[in-house]
């Protein structure tokens, strides 16, 4: 289902109008009360504003470090459709305290409220991400992420904006609470609407036991390195974000010489960037988790931050320059493409790893793995507060010196994590591959089972064949590939990071023929997907070669079912044997290519004979 589809679907919009109001008001309720008490309300606490800035930012987000474990827990516990509606009445609640506080002035009382805000989205957070791939399937859950998290920063800017204005209204407490209120029951009215998503299957009870949850939560992500990386990478994300908002008024005042008004034009290029980028990853990645798109989202962040740098002007005027003058200037329109490239980047980068977060946890943990990414990701925040003071006020650097070195961050960090889960790195190859050099186009993809152990045959055409199925398959593919091309340098790297299987003739290595085999039983018994070119060789002649017999071992050793597949139009291609060889200045670097599925076959139908005459079929006469 495309993502216009899903948004329109009884299952997915109550949910996101839900997630969205909630958002949007938290903005409305922080944004005007810290505006009223850094002005209309300076004077009205024992200590100073600067104080009070940093205590309200503290009390908001410590409720994420404080209950993220435990609203985990217990959203693994119960009917996350019923814990988001409780959440959404015990909004209504504080909203009807906080509009009464407003009006009363009680400032003190505002603060307390705002921890008890934070509080609640903490609860919310885990329940909100774990529901998702209850209410969507995986086709769907890439668009499912991409609209929350384009809605999110939407409704945050909007929150945001909407705070400032009010605050300047004659009679702003008054409408500062009617708004809360009135938001508080819309989103609530909306919770009514979500399917009822029932409670996964988990024994334990529910405890109230913060700091031992807090340790539970975080080592059940640790235990799959996988996910634990794709949480330090989000939370990376949300350092960078958070090192980039809190700059933007100091940043827009000393370096680019504009009032409020461009600060305002700053955060709306950056959110409405998330926003893009978050759909768009949604558009290339197709119906899938697409990993390809986090590499490409952590270049885009380290390249527009690098030029953000260079974009900053080295001589101001000293009167503040409006919107319009701003945009006038030479360094404008410059400073707005990076900030919107850095948030479409970013949402390229976080959509993916959301989606996998909930795609790969345990269904009876994936709120639990959801709530040590909001413990991280509120940890990585306070750190983005230290090392802004850190390098900003004790190392000396300009505003955008720090922006370059966050650049240079991001780079290393990026390197990091793919030398440590290569498939990132992997799945980008493939992508690049599939969508510049070829152009691939599949049918019969739902022939493939969508979970379990089977065997797909193919024809084997070219060098790049693996990479070129393993990007068209939804599901990881395990590859048996010849040895000579497996030990291919570079590409070999590839291989190893897919867990491909190489083989050879029983003549030229009995040991490795073997060990071939002993690695595809496993690889089925763990219930995985598994390729094969029965071939054994590249087609010199652009023709289909016998098959060997190979595959009848591996059915009669591993009865699952197995689907023929067929490659049509690599011949004559770069990496094809057409012409002078592979690798040679000739082919064509922009093929047309199609993969080609049948229904699976039953082991016990299975000989070496009819699937060659069945792949022969399936390609014709399209090499």
């Amino acid at each position: 289902m495309s993502a216009s589809k899903i948004i329109k679907s009884r299952r997915f919009l109550p949910f996101f109008l839900t997630q969205g109001l909630g958002a949007f008001n938290d903005n409305v309720f922080k944004n005007s009360l810290m505006l009223l008490l850094a002005f209309s309300a300076a004077g009205a606490l024992p200590w100073s504003t600067d104080v009070t800035m940093n205590l309200a930012a503290g009390l908001f987000i410590l409720p994420f470090l404080l209950f993220s474990a435990t609203a985990g827990t217990l959203a693994d516990s119960v009917c996350k459709t019923r814990l988001i509606r409780a959440l959404k009445l015990t909004e209504i609640v504080l909203m009807v305290l906080a509009a009464v506080a407003f009006y009363l002035q009680q400032y003190l009382l505002l603060l307390g409220l705002l921890f008890l805000m934070g509080a609640q989205s903490a609860f919310f957070g885990p329940a909100k991400y774990a529901i998702l791939p209850q209410l969507l399937n995986d086709k769907e859950l890439l668009a499912g992420n991409a609209w929350v998290e384009m809605g999110t920063f939407v409704a945050i800017l909007l929150g945001t904006i909407l705070g400032g204005l009010v605050v300047g209204v004659p009679g702003a407490p008054l409408w500062i609470g009617g708004l809360l209120i009135l938001f508080a029951g819309l989103g609530y009215i909306a919770s009514r609407a979500i399917p009822s998503v029932g409670k996964v299957d988990n024994t334990a009870r529910f405890q109230f036991a913060p700091v031992k949850q807090t340790l539970h939560t975080v080592k059940i992500c640790y235990a799959n390195r996988t996910l634990y990386l794709s949480v330090m990478a989000i939370s990376w994300f949300w350092f960078l974000g958070a090192s980039y908002l809190t700059q933007f008024p100091n940043f827009t005042k000393t370096v680019l010489g504009g009032d409020n008004t461009v600060v305002t034009a700053l955060l709306v290029a950056f959110s409405v960037g998330v926003g893009m980028g978050s759909m768009l990853c949604e558009r290339l990645s197709g119906n899938r988790v697409e990993l390809g798109m986090v590499p490409l989202g952590s270049i885009g962040l380290t390249i527009f931050g690098c030029s953000l740098y260079f974009s900053a002007p080295q001589f101001i005027s000293s009167e503040l320059l409006s919107l319009g003058a701003f945009l006038q200037s030479a360094y404008g329109w410059w400073v707005l493409f990076d900030l919107t490239l850095i948030g479409v980047s970013g949402g390229l980068f976080i959509v993916p790893l959301y989606a996998l977060l909930q795609k790969r946890a345990e269904p009876d943990q994936r709120a639990r793995v959801i709530a040590a990414n909001n413990i991280f990701n509120a940890l990585f925040m306070v750190v983005s507060a230290i090392a802004g003071i850190v390098f900003l006020a004790v190392i000396g650097l300009s505003i955008p010196e720090y922006f370059l070195i966050l650049a240079v961050m991001n780079a290393v960090i990026a390197l990091y994590v793919y030398s440590q889960v290569p498939e990132f790195a992997l799945r980008f190859v493939i992508y690049l591959l599939s969508h510049t050099l070829y152009r691939v186009r599949s049918e019969g993809l739902d022939n493939i089972p969508e979970e379990g152990a089977a065997v797909l045959v193919a024809n084997h055409v070219s060098y790049v064949d693996a990479m070129l199925i393993a990007g068209a398959v939804r599901r990881p593919v395990r590859f048996v590939m010849e040895k000579a091309i497996y030990d291919l340098p570079v590409a070999n790297w590839l291989f190893r990071a897919a867990r491909t299987i190489p083989i050879c003739s029983k003549q030229k290595d009995e040991q490795v023929y073997e060990a071939a085999f002993a690695a595809i039983r496993r690889e089925l018994a763990d219930g995985n997907l598994v390729c094969i070119f029965p071939e054994g060789r590249l087609t010199k002649t652009g023709e289909i070669d016998n098959f060997r017999p190979g595959i009848e071992r591996i059915i009669a050793e591993s009865p699952v079912p197995v689907v023929p597949m067929a490659l049509q139009g690599l011949w004559g291609s770069f990496f094809s044997h057409h012409g002078k060889g592979a690798f040679k200045l000739k082919g064509r670097w922009w093929s047309k290519v199609r993969l080609v599925v049948a229904s699976p076959l039953s082991a016990q139908a299975v000989n070496a004979a009819d699937l060659e005459q069945q792949v022969r079929a399936l390609r014709g006469d399209k090499a």
